[in-house]
């Protein structure tokens, strides 16, 4: 069929925007399919045609009213009763424009991306407001970490607002503790300390001779959340908008040593952060 994106884009109103190169001008009644993967489930939409001569094609979908669910969507084109995958020159990451869709609040986010195998598709995922990691470092005995509220629709300007970074414990040995939810144990001991957020931008740091003091027998987790002023749930740390997917076997942090005790960050199989404190 001869069509190949070269650039793809989910807007700030959840619409596929494509931009394609073809060897054949689209006829009228080509047809974008979405088939899920593990599913075979599909959405079919009909796209006008691009004219007689033209080497290019503008294609725009809205994604809401296609109730996608959450997973991997792969893209085709059908035209004549002949489907065909579609193929992508475009690698479909750009971290500022993921930060601008992830100003908004949502339900769901939509994803246009690359495969290893050089074709297009959607990732869509559960939103729910986060606090996303963007740096995390050991300074003078402090852990730091700094980062972009998602999905919380407060607005990206100069405004302070006040904000607390809180540390619950778990139980040493729990596979991902957390799992999202910061209350889920109120019994659960926390530490506490002043957080800085401006506009969407965060920042915090807490010496870790207090959490190592905070820890009982010097050994267990810490999953840290953000208490921010205007926002009506707290929220997890975690990395999520990136293209960086299983963090806790790709991304390793070095350790620090408190009294002979390492600490060290390091991320849950939901992406969220931790601070492991022991062997």
């Amino acid at each position: 069929m001869g069509v190949v994106v070269i650039d793809a884009e989910v807007t700030l109103a959840d619409v596929l925007s494509l931009r394609l190169s073809i060897a054949e001008p689209l006829a009228d009644g080509t047809r974008l399919i979405l088939r899920r993967r593990g599913t075979g489930e599909e959405r079919r939409v009909t796209l006008g045609a691009s004219g007689g001569r033209t080497r290019d094609a503008s294609v725009a979908v809205s994604l809401a009213p296609l109730d996608l669910d959450p997973g991997r969507w792969d893209t085709y084109l059908e035209q004549d009763g002949v489907r065909a995958r579609i193929q992508s020159a475009d690698p479909g990451f750009s971290l500022d424009r993921l930060d601008a869709y992830a100003l908004g609040r949502r339900t769901l986010a939509y994803r246009a991306y690359r495969t290893r195998n050089g074709f297009l598709a959607l990732k869509i995922d559960p939103a729910e407001p986060v606090a996303d990691v963007r740096a995390v470092w050991f300074r003078e005995g402090r852990f730091e970490v700094t980062g972009l509220l998602a999905y919380t629709g407060l607005d990206d300007d100069d405004q302070h607002r006040h904000a607390t970074l809180a540390l619950r414990h778990s139980d040493p040995g729990h596979n991902d503790p957390g799992h999202g939810d910061p209350d889920h144990d109120d019994s659960a001991a926390t530490v506490r300390v002043a957080a800085t957020v401006q506009g969407v931008r965060f920042h915090a740091a807490l010496s870790l001779c207090d959490v190592l003091a905070a820890t009982p027998d010097s050994q267990g987790s810490w999953e840290p959340y953000l208490e921010v002023d205007g926002v009506d749930r707290a929220l997890p740390l975690g990395a999520r908008l990136d293209d960086v997917e299983g963090k806790r076997r790709r991304v390793h942090y070095p350790h620090a040593l408190v009294d002979g005790v390492p600490i060290r960050p390091s991320f849950t199989q939901g992406d969220e952060l931790l601070l492991e404190v022991g062997a």
